[in-house]
């Protein structure tokens, strides 16, 4: 017998909510919304880099030691984004919710980072994400660094924990992200404001994407 967490109702499945107008046009909709965002985000990012910003003072940062652990934050985020992938890939709606999710948190951090340039802290030691980099067009030797406000991977990973319905994966994906949003600020990646806002943000797109949803997963219960 599967766990209860790998066990998925007929109606919940791909076939049934292939069958169904509204689940393919909102999924037609929000690939194309995200595809459409591929070619813009490179050019943002490279703009926000490009302005100065403020430094800000963060008392709780200084708390903090600072260390290189670019190897378990990855670990950790990429390891969350596989795990939750297992889960979501055969539950469509559930997958659905977790594509417009994301858009609205890519929409809201354009809007913040357009309305609040900043300046990387000081004792800031680069993450290297070789995934981000291939996809912003960002150079080892130029990297970008002012996408502050606020934290993406903290915020992607609370967004993982909202959409999986399995509690014990939710308390596993939980426990990772705590520790991204801790090791973001060792790096000096982060001020503590933009990790404290990230599950804020998180809640804001998951909650607009349920918006998008309607009835849909009230139906297929």
């Amino acid at each position: 017998m599967l766990p209860p967490f790998l066990t998925v109702p007929p109606i919940e499945r791909w076939p049934a909510q292939w069958a169904r107008p509204a689940f393919r046009w909102r999924l037609g909709i929000v690939v194309g919304l995200l595809l459409a965002l591929l070619p813009v985000l490179p050019g943002f990012y490279h703009w926000v880099q490009s302005r100065p910003g403020r430094l800000l003072p963060d008392w709780l940062l200084s708390q903090l030691p600072v260390r290189d652990v670019a190897v378990p934050t990855f670990a950790a985020i990429y390891g969350s984004i596989v795990v939750a992938l297992l889960y979501l890939l055969p539950r469509p709606l559930r997958l659905l919710h977790a594509l417009w999710a994301y858009f609205f948190l890519q929409l809201l951090r354009i809007i913040t980072l357009t309305l609040l340039p900043l300046d990387p802290p000081r004792e800031l030691i680069v993450l290297h994400d070789p995934v981000t980099e291939a996809l912003f067009r960002a150079s080892t030797e130029a990297p970008i660094v002012r996408d502050l406000f606020f934290s993406n991977h903290t915020a992607t990973m609370v967004l993982l924990v909202l959409v999986v319905g399995s509690p014990g994966l939710r308390l596993l994906l939980a426990m990772a992200t705590a520790a991204v949003a801790l090791l973001v600020l060792v790096q000096r990646a982060h001020y503590s404001y933009d990790v404290l806002a990230a599950p804020l943000f998180a809640g804001l797109a998951y909650w607009a994407a349920g918006r998008i949803m309607g009835d849909a997963r009230a139906r297929a219960k």
